[in-house]
């Protein structure tokens, strides 16, 4: 993959509750497979504690490395919710809270705000308003970065306003060649030299083990279909000639 066509993301989860393994992720898969249709690449993860200083130093390292940013969590109204502190903190501005926010929340509970739920309206200066189609106050951009809720019905809501703002490169193509009743250790060495000779492609083992028998998925990732399509051919070649059968084509969106 060339670098002068890969745009580049990293995805940062928020939250001490993700670390100790009492919540168990699933934004992470969403936000890959999601702006991966926009030829925007995943190029990492973190998932960092609820404590200011490691967001703060975090996101400033991923928002230089990579095009774009996107958080997931601690944007609700509690005390530990201080991803917008962090945020606001890393870009060197101060928050307000957002009238359009505030509007919003008093139209739905059509009573005074307490201190907690105004916390929810506090947008960095400079920032923009990520809509929010499932329940609860929006989300919001400052820079490359954009900051999600954690719940993931509401972060997947979310990420369709996100997608439109995303300057993507290339899509990303991607053939599967299953491989029936072959270990990894003979799938290696043909498997190796194909993957050496296409430098530009991301070629993968997965190996899966079930009742019915075992095997490995491999996979050939790339942005240009021709190349693709011929690496598929050759590595078929390849394992036949290196007596492994059981071959078969699975075509998988990037």
């Amino acid at each position: 993959m060339t670098s002068q066509q890969r745009v580049t993301a990293a995805v940062m989860i928020i939250g001490d509750e993700i670390l100790s393994g009492r919540t168990q992720d699933t934004n992470l898969s969403a936000i890959a497979k999601y702006i991966g249709t926009y030829g925007v690449d995943l190029a990492e993860a973190r998932v960092v504690p609820d404590d200011e200083d490691e967001i703060v130093t975090a996101l400033n390292h991923l928002r230089g490395k990579y095009d774009y940013v996107i958080t997931t969590g601690g944007i609700g109204p509690t005390h530990d919710d201080i991803t917008a502190d962090c945020v606001a903190r890393a870009f060197g501005v101060a928050l307000y809270e957002h009238p359009e926010i505030i509007a919003m929340m008093e139209s739905r509970w059509k009573t005074e705000l307490n201190a907690a739920r105004r916390r929810m309206a506090r947008v960095p200066e400079g920032g923009s308003l990520v809509k929010n189609p499932v329940q609860g106050p929006p989300g919001f951009q400052i820079g490359n970065v954009f900051v999600l809720a954690g719940v993931p019905s509401i972060m997947r809501g979310m990420l369709e306003d996100v997608g439109p703002r995303l300057k993507g490169g290339a899509v990303v193509i991607a053939r599967t060649l299953r491989v029936d009743g072959s270990g990894e250790g003979n799938i290696a060495a043909p498997l190796e030299a194909v993957a050496r000779a296409h430098p530009n492609l991301s070629l993968g083992s997965y190996p899966f083990f079930s009742n019915e028998g075992y095997g490995s998925n491999l996979v050939i990732r790339g942005r240009d279909l021709a190349e693709v399509e011929a690496t598929v051919a050759e590595l078929s070649v390849a394992l036949r000639d290196a007596g492994i059968t059981g071959l078969t084509l699975l075509d998988t969106p990037g």
